[in-house]
């Protein structure tokens, strides 16, 4: 097909589908992220469940779960990073930049895929926790309106990782780099502990982290107990930084994705 044949849409559509077609054909890379998402849940609820108990009775489980959906959506760059490196190390990217196509489809192609990719961890997620005691308290449009928030902060999250991929020599760089980046946000936050438990110098630092507002948001849009609701702007208001982290964070890393993707070379 000609370029005139085509557009940034369709060759998007192109680069989506064939990093989709990957799943199947590579069956292990699916069955060891369901399996690492069920042993989260279930190491994570029946280890800390019974070691941090909640005020007034609350379920720890179905506190706990909004921050593993959280944690895992901010290892979504993992994934995306992993798979530039392995696309640039391979001579793909440089033969992806020689075709008649829109730059900006590999890029965007490969965003929308594993945010795709990212929606069926997710699932697994989900089921997990039904089955150890989470629950949907809000009703359908506010669990609607928690799982666009997760996806949409996931596919920001595969433009870091799109730049991280295209800034490291291979995979493993990529797939380290984007553990010593992401590994910290997910710890100093409150995902699995109240922030006032945390050293005061850390407090602000949790409070205000993209993973603990996207936690937050979570917990409140699926009804979820958290008493521990402190009285910071990110505290009161953690949909709204939320959405306001992920403008930041797309603002930045897409740019930086799209200059490296121009200036790569093998």
């Amino acid at each position: 097909m000609s370029a005139l044949q085509t557009g940034p849409l369709s060759d998007s559509m192109v680069i989506m589908w064939r990093n989709l077609k990957r799943i199947p054909r590579i069956p292990e890379l699916a069955i060891f992220a369901i399996l690492q998402s069920i042993m989260f849940v279930l190491l994570f609820a029946y280890v800390f469940g019974g070691a941090i108990p909640l005020p007034d009775g609350g379920d720890y489980k179905e506190f706990l779960m909004p921050g593993i959906f959280a944690q895992t959506i901010a290892f979504a760059s993992a994934t995306t990073a992993v798979g530039m490196a392995d696309d640039m190390g391979k001579g793909l990217i440089d033969r992806f930049r020689s075709l008649p196509m829109a730059r900006s489809a590999v890029l965007s192609g490969r965003t929308v895929a594993d945010t795709i990719y990212q929606a069926g961890i997710l699932v697994v997620l989900m089921l997990a926790g039904l089955v150890v005691g989470w629950r949907v308290n809000n009703g359908l449009a506010a669990f609607l309106l928690a799982v666009v928030l997760l996806l949409a902060f996931a596919h920001v999250m595969s433009w870091l990782g799109i730049w991280i991929g295209l800034s490291v020599p291979n995979t493993e760089a990529a797939q380290q780099l984007t553990f010593v980046t992401i590994f910290p946000l997910t710890f100093i936050s409150n995902v699995f502990v109240p922030p006032a438990a945390l050293p005061a110098i850390l407090q602000p630092i949790a409070e205000w982290n993209p993973v603990s507002t996207l936690t937050a948001a979570t917990r409140e849009l699926f009804g979820n107990p958290n008493p521990y609701v402190g009285d910071g702007f990110p505290s009161q208001y953690p949909i709204l930084v939320t959405i306001g982290w992920m403008i930041v964070l797309l603002a930045i890393f897409a740019p930086l994705a799209i200059r490296k993707y121009r200036d790569a070379s093998k």
